[in-house]
């Protein structure tokens, strides 16, 4: 009986780590921001190749509670607030002046998943007026990120490069997921640079993910984990 009793709960954990592990952060904002003019963002939660968006009600652990903060083009990093709707956390910002501004959402759960710990991150960029050519990576300060290496607009059948970064260092051997507005999604492995690449064959938005799982023990809230599992995600246009 004991020995059932373990296997049922070993299994309930599985599934749950699974289910969460599916599961992304991501934000959804307009690349084209003006001067003067308000900015909407919307966070969502779920899976996005699925176009599944979960209820707020129903979002992992706290990841309702997350922290949404803005680096505008003098990388100053302030905190937006956000409200939560039925399925989506929305925010705004108006931009002062031309440049870059990265949207960052970087939260660990509070619950564990079995013995997991899962740390959600998320990033988007917006530009105003004038900007540079590519984009600027240095201002997405989550530890595990990832974003498009060069060129600030996507066209279809245009190849499209990525790079994975992990505390400060080239993600190499890194598991990215892309997922197209198509409901297409593809698994690629980065190479020792940190750097993958795939081609757009459908214009719309584009959700990648790098995802890094790790045995690794700590503790939050006073629950002891025994592995780490982190997901960062990324959004852009393709027209």
């Amino acid at each position: 009986m004991k020995y059932i009793k373990t296997l049922l709960l070993t299994m309930v954990g599985l599934t749950l780590g699974t289910t969460v592990f599916a599961h992304a952060l991501w934000i959804e904002t307009n690349t084209a921001g003006k001067v003067g003019q308000a900015h909407a963002v919307k966070i969502f939660y779920g899976e996005y190749a699925e176009n599944e968006r979960d209820v707020t009600s129903k979002w992992y652990s706290d990841v309702k509670e997350l922290t949404l903060w803005l680096v505008g083009p003098d990388k100053q990093k302030i905190k937006l607030a956000t409200t939560l709707g039925d399925d989506v956390a929305t925010a705004s910002f108006t931009p002062e002046k031309d440049g870059q501004y990265t949207l960052l959402v970087s939260h660990p759960a509070k619950d564990l998943a079995g013995t997991t710990q899962y740390h959600f991150l998320t990033s988007a960029a917006v530009y105003v007026g004038k900007t540079a050519a590519n984009v600027d990576g240095e201002a997405i300060s989550n530890e595990l990120k990832i974003f498009p290496e060069s060129g600030l607009k996507y066209k279809v059948n245009a190849p499209v490069k990525l790079k994975a970064i992990h505390n400060g260092a080239n993600k190499a051997e890194a598991t990215v997921s892309v997922f197209s507005p198509s409901g297409w999604s593809k698994v690629l492995k980065t190479t020792k640079d940190g750097v993958v690449e795939f081609t757009p064959e459908w214009p719309g938005r584009y959700v990648v993910e790098v995802t890094d799982y790790q045995t690794k023990k700590g503790e939050v809230n006073g629950k002891a984990y025994e592995s780490l599992w982190q997901g960062s995600t990324f959004s852009f246009e393709v027209k």
